[in-house]
């Protein structure tokens, strides 16, 4: 399935970590969205009023009660226990163990239970879709295509399964044979933010599991409904396999949990979405303990349109890459360079696409566009078109919160600004788009690439040589380097990942499942002769 759903990034509703909070004793009252009768699907997924946050084979949790809301009217849905630090401890301890059944078990084996994980979740996709778009805010097409992301992708491990391998390569010595043998890790802890949290943990889990590792998962407080209607779907297949179900154990919790994971020794890889903020504490966290992280970070993405672009994919492309989600998606395109002669146009016929979105609940299938996941995060995209504003920047559309229930703001567009303008070097997790005009190909590669992050970036262009620079060296420096088609939509049998500031980690397809193991040279002598280094010979 196409990545049109594509992108994982930052939990940005509370500050820099990611922590829960309890919410008073009016969570407890029978508001919750759960007990209403339009929302009765929910304990299709065997949810319930208050809900347990801990998996390691059997469900408990002895943490804070939180209350987790629909960011399209800020109503409760309802609560979940999280883990404590000793909860979390209990779960390392059993997915280590669990560990020694689940490595002995064949590769291809190991992918037949993965095969039935992605069965079990399509027959759940639609209630799971909607579960994503209540509790997180994305339209229900993006949640119900973000639950088929994880059937992609375990359909893919499947196949891999049987493919996972080191080469032979020819020794220099006589009677020797040299092979990469390659090992799981172990223990596979995975942090996973609030704007795909199905995805994000699948495209982890289906190839760590197929590797031979163990998973250990904390999703986003705000979206912890979400993780334990997944992990009851994966314990279930589990279960009928006679498997530990500690195989993937979930903590839900917050920064305290984070916290251990990073510096934990006995998690042998630390896979975290999030913030470069945080992402950044992780990462000395782990090298400080000389461990293994994967970071998937922030992007600031860019779309550029030269003037031989074909404006009728430019223009849909910057609507799709700018407002999806709500500008929630770590590829979310935050700035649009339009060459000088097509810039009024664009912006124009922009503004004109803009005007037609359809605004409303997210579940609703005439919706194109819904809410914000949090208050926080209207509250930082006041503060973004503020700070443009202030940096000399005109807003040409939207700019303000909606007049309706729920975290709506307007995608925004603003034109004016500084190529360079420190608002427009941020990562705002919201629907802002800043626009630039440039003369030249070299000025705008150098300003696609000014900016810390390296996500994904992409061109619009007739021009083959241009498109050949621009993938290679002195191109764009970002992990996905797109032409013709917008920054967010990449496919699983690629590596899906970014530079700079984005981490360098790489998830998905291609040869990412290496991430998930360790390699190993080995040489074996099956002669009877034993030729030294260096020809050294002891008499």
């Amino acid at each position: 399935m196409w990545r049109a759903l594509r992108c994982v990034c930052v939990y940005r509703a509370s500050g820099s970590k990611l922590s829960g909070s309890w919410d008073g004793p009016a969570a407890f009252m029978s508001t919750l969205l759960i007990n209403q009768p339009q929302y009765s699907w929910l304990k299709e997924l065997g949810l319930r009023e208050e809900n347990e946050g801990v998996y390691n084979g059997s469900w408990g949790g002895r943490g804070e009660v939180i209350t987790t809301y629909c960011p399209a009217n800020n109503e409760p849905i309802a609560r979940v226990r999280q883990a404590s630090v000793a909860d979390y401890e209990e779960s390392v301890k059993k997915a280590r163990e669990a560990w020694r059944i689940w490595a002995e078990i064949p590769a291809p084996k190991r992918g037949e239970v993965v095969r039935q994980i992605g069965d079990a979740l399509r027959e759940k996709i639609q209630v799971l879709g909607s579960l994503v778009s209540l509790e997180m805010g994305k339209i229900l097409v993006e949640g119900v295509g973000e639950v088929q992301e994880y059937v992609d992708i375990c359909d893919y491990a499947v196949g891999l399964s049987r493919m996972i391998g080191g080469p032979i390569l020819p020794s220099e010595r006589p009677g020797h044979a040299l092979i990469e043998q390659w090992n799981p890790v172990g223990l596979v802890g995975i942090i996973t933010a609030f704007n795909f949290p199905v995805a994000v943990y699948g495209w982890n889990n289906a190839i760590a599991m197929i590797c031979g590792n163990v998973c250990l998962w904390k999703g986003a407080p705000t979206t912890s409904l979400i993780s334990v209607a997944v992990t009851k779907i994966i314990a279930k297949v589990l279960e009928d396999n006679k498997l530990p179900g500690a195989i993937c154990s979930l903590t839900c919790g917050g920064a305290d949990i984070g916290t251990a994971m990073a510096k934990d020794e006995q998690v042998n890889l630390l896979s975290f979405t999030g913030s470069t903020q945080v992402g950044k504490q992780v990462a000395l966290m782990v090298q400080e303990r000389f461990g293994r992280s994967l970071l998937e970070l922030g992007g600031n993405n860019a779309i550029i349109a030269f003037e031989d672009a074909d404006l009728s994919l430019v223009v849909p492309s910057a609507l799709f890459a700018a407002v999806g989600t709500a500008g929630q998606r770590c590829t979310t395109a935050r700035r649009l360079f339009l060459h000088e002669s097509v810039h009024d146009e664009v912006v124009n016929r922009l503004k004109k696409a803009y005007a037609q979105i359809r605004v409303g609940n997210p579940w609703d299938s005439n919706v194109l566009y819904g809410p914000l996941h949090t208050k926080q995060a209207v509250s930082m995209f006041l503060g973004a078109v503020e700070a443009a504003k202030k940096e000399g920047g005109t807003v040409v559309y939207g700019g303000k919160v909606m007049d309706r229930p729920g975290n709506y703001v307007e995608p925004t567009i603003v034109t004016g600004l500084a190529h360079d303008a420190a608002i427009a070097h941020t990562e705002t997790f919201a629907p802002i788009l800043y626009v630039f005009k440039f003369k030249n190909e070299d000025e705008v590669f150098a300003w696609n690439n000014e900016v810390k992050q390296g996500l994904s970036s992409s061109i619009f262009t007739k021009d083959l040589g241009r498109i050949f620079r621009w993938l290679g060296p002195k191109g764009s420096d970002c992990g996905i380097v797109n032409v013709n088609i917008p920054t967010s939509g990449a496919e699983i049998g690629g590596a899906f990942g970014g530079e700079k500031h984005t981490g360098g980690g790489r998830e998905s397809g291609s040869d990412a499942w290496k991430q998930y193991m360790r390699r190993s040279t080995c040489t074996i002598n099956y002669s009877k002769d034993l030729p030294l280094a260096q020809g050294i010979k002891f008499q």
